[in-house]
């Protein structure tokens, strides 16, 4: 792979607030990168420091090998779909669309030509003379993507672009955008704070916390083999237990009082050891309910204390242990499956190999 975008060790102050601080990154030719993190952890503001829009106080960027240190954000070779589109109400849709062609000097029918293939490419053919008013959301996000892909910049800049969007249309739309990054081959940067849509869409994600990067990972191992609690929390539902390392080897041996004994793979756990104490972290996927004849050695007792249907899935409060700790355990519906009450005793498997610990 090669890189094409570097960001080195940048940050930016705004008075006495760090937006972004030290952040390096590395984003690939043609990679789907996305920038994952809670409101004000500084996604935003990176963005626009790639694109031009901010300078960084302190750092350097590089695009395709050459340094953008003071290079106007027209003159570098990306461009940008913002979260509320910019599409000019007054202008039709091919008007929106060919409105960076205007100052490039090409012939009537090239840039027909032109705008013709981009609006096939995202699902517009047919709808040139349309209205920018008379546009859905849909497809005003489509129109925005076609401005921007029409000028075949070497990074789409992508902020929240699908935040306006309802549920069922925004998981739509995500699978359209995969689906054009692929066909055009051009490297996507994503900011977005919704995990799903980063896991959905991305071949590699940066978390981003406090205007710093915590991990950069696929989708796949940030969600198995997050490398702190505050990613593991951030990243899907977890369950946490307090636990005692008993022994530190190339297996760590644990005991706590939900699981009691248990060793598991130095690979598994992240962080020095300083204490005694880690943190143990299960996915609610990963335990399972069962009948006292399905159960294996060291099989966990609890009592169900709420349950949520939703619709495929099925999460369960579940109370555990001496102090009655509760893990949330997650089921698969299918026809004709138990559907456990609440109040009713039941036994858990854990998956021991999918645990990751964490110490302080």
């Amino acid at each position: 792979m090669t890189t094409l975008v570097e960001v080195q060790d940048i940050s930016k102050s705004f008075g006495a607030v760090n937006a972004v601080d030290g952040v390096s990154l590395e984003i690939d030719q043609g990679q789907f990168f996305s920038l994952l993190g809670p409101s004000g952890c500084g996604k935003t503001t990176l963005l626009r420091l790639i694109a031009g829009f901010e300078r960084p106080s302190s750092g350097h960027l590089l695009i395709d090998n050459k340094p953008m240190d003071g290079v106007e954000p027209n003159l570098r070779p990306t461009n940008m779909v913002f979260q509320n589109y910019a599409i000019f109400p007054h202008l039709n849709v091919e008007q929106n669309v060919a409105y960076g062609l205007r100052k490039k000097s090409i012939s009537k029918i090239e840039k027909e030509e032109m705008i013709n293939q981009v609006l096939e490419l995202v699902g517009l053919s047919g709808l040139n003379q349309r209205s920018a008013n008379a546009l859905s959301g849909g497809q005003k996000q489509r129109v925005a993507l076609a401005r921007a892909l029409i000028l075949k910049p070497k990074v789409l800049l992508l902020d929240e672009p699908l935040s306006a969007l309802d549920k069922k249309l925004r998981e739509q739309m995500q699978l359209e955008l995969r689906h054009l990054q692929r066909a055009v081959g051009i490297t996507f940067i994503l900011v977005t704070h919704d995990q799903e849509e980063a896991l959905t869409m991305s071949d590699k994600v940066a978390v981003m916390f406090d205007g710093k990067v915590e991990q950069v990972a696929s989708p796949r191992e940030l969600y198995e083999r997050p490398t702190s609690q505050r990613v593991a929390s951030f990243i899907g539902a977890m369950n946490f237990i307090n636990g005692t390392v008993m022994e530190a080897k190339n297996e760590i041996g644990i005991n706590s009082d939900i699981l009691g004994p248990l060793t598991i793979s130095r690979s598994q756990v992240f962080g020095d050891l300083t204490e005694n104490k880690i943190i143990i972290g299960i996915r609610p996927e990963r335990i399972s309910i069962v009948s006292d004849g399905s159960s294996v050695a060291g099989s966990i007792s609890g009592r169900i204390t709420d349950a949520s249907y939703f619709g495929e899935t099925t999460y369960y409060k579940v109370a555990c242990g001496k102090g009655s700790e509760t893990l949330t355990v997650s089921a698969q519906n299918s026809f004709g499956q138990m559907d456990y009450q609440i109040g009713e005793e039941v036994k858990l498997n854990v998956d021991i190999k999918s645990l990751v610990g964490f110490l302080d």
